[in-house]
Formats: structure tokens, C-alpha cells, sequence
């Protein structure tokens, strides 16, 4: 079987007969399913880059996964780019941009027919009916059309047949009846025509209309209904103010930003029409070329689509625009109007950062459902672990001058916390002495040992807070049991990483994501020493100060505590409840409650 080495140098070799001159490359894996195609202006030294130098996690996972490539010369870049999209199209490689994570939003539909319906779908269909939206947040769609139902009697039902009685609704006031002949045509249009108004937000003429028949109906003292118009007008505003964002120009344009970690993407694309911000679409996606490559494949792909919108403008942050704006121009029918151009003013740089933030905002939880795992690719590749560290584990000590020291163990799991698996040591081995190295070491022997007997799974990566006295020492334990676990320690001040047996630590610059997920474990371990080390103390003063109590020794002062938790429950108890706990008569148990009861008080502020 070839190695990898073997398999980089059999590349590297064909790579050289690869041309100078524009094509698109095609990358296959071990079973020569295509898997990455990209362009190039030159195609030897594009394709050559991806085996030379140092490389990011995501150039090296997709590095891995390469056998074989092919390549298609062409007479243009313009050429390449054009032959890139149609094969992107018809093979569908994993690691090209596919959009078919991003979200389908409902939008509004109001029908074409005689007597209009207006209801919520996803499903567009060319037969002349008029689409709102689309709506990323489903409450404000069911705000809007609750609102529109409200208001206006338009029909429910979705064959409009003759009948001689309405249905139901009609008898509710939800319904004009326009099945039994109970509205004309003309009036009917007018309902849908307001309809039309409040989902493109231009309801300044039906909030006069809505103004004044409050007014007329509080004058003639039918405040029920008067009150029912005013919320309705009140829901109309606080619509208009929640759905849109305004401006005072016309023209139609997209604004869209990325956010990128690793190889994962999210695009964000905002919709601004006739001076309202009617729409926003996520999309999320694993890429491994480059963050140009990336837009431009997006844009690529987002444009191709036959019963797309196309605004006047598109705002974006793409430096390189000219190759796409000539490719859809030429390419892609509608388009050819369509202007790729750079923030104009500070009004559509504000908009395009919303656009931006709100990618970031959904990267991130995106990254939250992975579980962080580009992050622990990262710290694999910086670590030189074997194996991806999805459970990391972490010990802390806490005491206090030789006092009440414990050990915290706490666990990651795919870069998140593992509550359920998080564990203390009340270490025995110091007898009153300060030593940071023979507590950790205790508190490894006991957590690794009880492991290996109940032959359970160990962790990926362990983690110590502290520098190469502490690495040392739990080095030392690990190794006396035969274990072979990744071993780092973090210090708190420069925030540098120790392996055990080497001199240098490794120093990650700040921010650093693989860096961030090493502090969020050790800042837990620490937090959760010190919060066990601290109820130790409290409830050495809660037992000293039980022990005063006449006829309470030690013993049936850690019954008290243990069956209570906590001394604010025990001030609470009734006389009978510490008898039966503390197993004591009836009378003690009085003494005890009366002697609570003026402490309590004494501690009164």
C-alpha cells in the first residue's frame, strides 16, 4: 500500500508536467471521485502551491484526500472560470461551495386568481401571483399575516367555489363571502390592494384611514371597537419597525458578507428593495480554496439560479469583481445589468457590516453544533497529536496556606464543556504541607488508575494548569502507569504551553482559536478548584461553629451539615426534623434550635 509520502511524491512529480497556461484543475480521491475543482491563470504553479510550504488545517485536510489530478487547459482565465462552473455544476465535489445548507425561507404569496388569497408558502410557482419576502424570522411572516387577517376579510378557503350560504368565517367577520356573491369584485380588490401595502410597508395611508376610524368610533362611544382598531394600528407599527430597515433610495441591491473559520463559511446576502430591507438569506458551506476563490464561487453559484432577483447593485467586499461581472454579464440571463461594486457611501458600508455581523453570528453557531471542531484541528496540528483531542481533561489545585487543598478534573468534550463528567480530590497526601507537584501527581494517580481498573475510556488530551514543574510531575505519574496520553500544561501569565521532556514552550499568539480552547479549559479548572476548595472552608466554619453547641461533637456536627447541605437550612428546620437528623432527643434538639435561632439573629446585619 503506498504511503503518504509516497503518494505527495507521485503528485509533486505529475504536477510538473502540469502547463503554464489558464485550465481548471480537477482533484479525485483513492476512488477517482472528483472532490475539489478549481481554475487557475497558471496551472502548474496554482496546483504546485497546494504541495509547498506551510499550509493551513483546511489546505492539509484536503491535501490528504488527494490521489489523482487531472487538468483542462483553456484559452482564458475567463475560459477556466466558465468551464469551472459548469463542471462544479454537473460533478457536485464535496469541498466546493454547496449552498444547499443554506435555508429556505416562506415567504407571502398572493394569488393571481379573480378573488386574491393570501397566504404563507415556500414554493414558488410562475403563474402570475405576486411573492413577498422571503422571511428569515417565521414570527414577524405570522406577525404579518395575522395582521393582514385581522384587517381585512379576504377568503381562507383554497378552491373558491359557488355556494348559496358563506362559510363559517364569513359569519365571524373573517370573510367577505365572495363565494356566495357577497362582495363585488372592485371592493374585494380593495382589501387585497391594502394587503399589498402592508407587506411592502408603505401603510401610512392606512394608518390615517385607521386614525380616524378609532376617532369616529370613540365619538360615538363604541369603545370596544375603537380599541380594536387601535391595536391593530398598534401592531402595524410595531411591525413596520421590527421588519424594516429603511432608506430613501429606490434602486434594488444586495449587500453580501462572509465569515469564514477554517474551512467552514457562512454567507449572509440582505435584500434592499424600494428603500426597505425585505429580506435576508444565510448560507453555510465547507470550502478549501482560498477566500477569494470562496466569494467567488458563491457569487457563482448564488447568480445562477434561473428565477433569481437581480438587484441594480451588489455590495460586497471582493476586490477582484472584474472576471465575475464579466462572466455574469455574458453568462446568466437577467444579470447583465447587475453591478458587482465596492461600499459606496458610509450608509451601504453600515449595511454590508450588519450583513457581516450577521454571518459571524451564524459561523458561530454553526461552530457551537460542530462542537468547536476546527478549533481542535488546529490544536492537533499544533500539538502533533495522532488523534483529533475531542475529549480533553484538566486538573487544577486549590488551598489555602496548606489547607483544604483539592483538585479539580474537569472534561472537554469536542471543545465544549462535559459537566456531567467534571470530578474533585480532597487531597490526603500533603498533611498540612503547601506542594503543587505532589498534589497534581496525586490527583492524576487516582483519576488514571480508577480509569485503567473500570477500563474506561481515556481522554485524548490532558491538560495542567501550571508550567514544567507541574508537566513534570504529572509526566511522571502517567508514565509509571503506563499510559501514553498527551500530556500539556498552560501558565496563567504569558499563556505558554509546556510539553513534557521538551524546553521550549510553544507560544500561541493571542487569539489564536486552538489557544482559546486550551484557556477555556484551564479558566474552568481553575473555577472549579477554587469553588470546592472555598465550600471546604465554609463548612469548616459552619462545623466549628456547630461543634460550640453543648452536647454537639464532630460527629453529629457533619450529620447536621450532611442532612441539611448547608447551615441556611439548617436555621430554617423545625426541632423534630434536627432530633430525627442529627439523632438526638427531642429536648437537645430545642437547645439546638434556640441556640440557632440567637445566632441567626446575633448575624443580622
Amino acid at each position: 500500500m503506498e504511503s503518504n509520502k509516497e503518494r505527495v511524491e507521485t503528485l509533486q512529480k505529475q504536477i510538473k508536467d502540469f502547463p503554464l497556461e489558464p485550465g481548471v484543475y480537477l482533484m479525485k480521491d483513492e476512488h477517482k471521485k472528483i472532490i475539489y475543482i478549481g481554475k487557475a491563470v497558471k496551472l502548474r504553479n496554482r496546483v504546485r502551491s497546494y504541495f509547498s510550504g506551510e499550509k493551513d488545517i483546511k489546505t492539509r485536510t484536503l491535501v490528504r484526500q488527494i490521489h489523482f489530478i487531472d487538468h483542462i487547459v483553456t484559452k482564458s482565465e475567463y475560459e477556466a472560470l466558465l468551464l469551472e462552473n459548469n463542471l462544479i455544476k454537473k460533478w457536485n465535489p464535496r469541498y466546493n461551495i454547496n449552498l444547499k445548507d443554506g435555508k429556505s425561507y416562506p415567504v407571502i404569496r398572493v394569488t393571481a386568481e379573480e378573488f386574491p388569497r393570501v397566504f404563507r408558502t415556500r414554493n414558488i410557482v410562475n403563474d402570475k401571483s405576486r411573492y413577498y419576502g422571503p422571511y428569515p424570522d417565521v414570527k414577524v411572516l405570522d406577525e404579518t399575516l395575522a395582521l393582514i387577517q385581522k384587517m381585512l376579510p379576504l377568503r381562507r378557503c383554497r378552491v373558491l367555489k359557488k355556494r348559496e350560504n358563506p362559510c363559517l368565517y364569513y359569519h365571524m367577520g373573517k370573510c367577505s363571502g365572495p363565494c356566495a356573491g357577497l362582495i363585488s369584485k372592485e371592493e374585494y380588490r380593495s382589501h387585497v390592494s391594502k394587503a399589498r401595502s402592508i407587506l411592502t410597508g408603505r401603510t401610512a395611508g392606512l394608518e390615517k384611514e385607521l386614525l380616524k376610524e378609532i376617532k369616529g368610533h370613540s365619538e360615538a362611544l363604541e369603545f370596544e371597537k375603537a380599541a380594536e382598531l387601535r391595536d391593530i394600528l398598534i401592531a402595524m407599527q410595531k411591525l413596520q419597525t421590527e421588519q424594516k430597515v429603511e432608506d430613501f433610495e429606490e434602486e434594488s441591491r444586495d449587500y453580501i458578507a462572509s465569515d469564514s473559520s477554517g474551512n467552514y463559511y457562512s454567507f449572509v446576502v440582505f435584500q434592499m428593495r424600494k428603500g426597505k430591507l425585505l429580506g435576508k438569506e444565510s448560507f453555510r458551506s465547507e470550502y478549501y480554496g482560498t477566500e477569494q476563490e470562496a466569494a467567488q464561487e458563491f457569487l457563482l453559484r448564488y447568480y445562477s439560479s434561473p428565477d433569481k432577483d437581480f438587484p441594480a447593485r451588489v455590495f460586497l467586499s471582493l476586490k477582484e469583481r472584474d472576471l465575475i461581472q464579466d462572466y455574469l454579464s455574458r453568462e446568466v440571463r437577467g444579470a447583465e445589468k447587475m453591478a458587482l461594486e465596492l461600499p459606496r457611501t458610509k450608509r451601504d458600508q453600515a449595511v454590508l457590516n450588519m450583513a457581516r455581523e450577521n454571518a459571524r453570528s451564524d459561523l458561530a453557531r454553526k461552530l457551537q453544533d460542530l462542537g468547536n471542531i476546527p478549533a481542535l484541528e488546529d490544536l492537533q496540528s499544533v500539538l502533533n497529536l495522532k488523534k483529533l483531542p475531542r475529549r480533553i481533561e484538566g486538573f487544577d489545585i486549590a488551598q489555602l496556606d496548606g489547607h483544604f487543598t483539592v483538585s479539580s478534573l474537569i472534561s472537554f468534550k469536542d471543545g465544549n464543556p462535559d459537566r456531567k463528567n467534571y470530578r474533585h480530590f480532597n487531597i490526603r497526601s500533603l498533611d498540612g504541607g503547601i506542594d503543587d507537584f505532589k498534589a497534581i501527581s496525586e490527583a492524576v494517580a487516582r483519576r488514571y488508575t480508577r480509569l485503567l481498573n473500570e477500563k474506561k475510556e481515556l481522554p485524548d488530551l490532558i491538560l495542567i494548569d501550571g508550567g514544567k514543574g507541574q508537566v513534570s510531575a504529572a509526566s511522571s505519574v502517567l508514565e509509571a502507569l503506563g499510559l501514553d496520553i498527551p500530556l500539556i500544561g498552560l501558565a496563567k501569565k504569558e499563556e505558554l504551553i509546556f510539553l513534557p521532556g521538551e524546553k521550549e514552550p510553544i507560544d500561541l499568539p493571542e487569539g489564536d482559536r486552538a489557544l482559546r480552547v486550551l484557556q477555556h479549559v484551564r479558566d474552568e479548572t481553575h473555577r472549579f478548584a477554587t469553588s470546592h476548595n472555598q465550600k471546604l472552608r465554609k463548612k469548616r466554619i459552619s462545623l466549628n461553629s456547630l461543634e460550640n453547641i453543648p452536647g454537639i461533637g464532630p460527629a453529629r456536627s457533619r450529620k447536621l451539615l450532611t442532612g441539611f447541605g448547608s447551615m441556611e437550612n439548617l436555621y430554617a428546620a423545625k426541632a423534630e426534623e434536627i432530633s430525627r437528623t442529627a439523632g438526638v432527643s427531642l429536648e437537645a434538639a430545642e437547645m439546638i434550635r434556640e441556640y440557632l435561632s440567637r445566632k441567626e439573629k446575633a448575624e443580622e446585619p
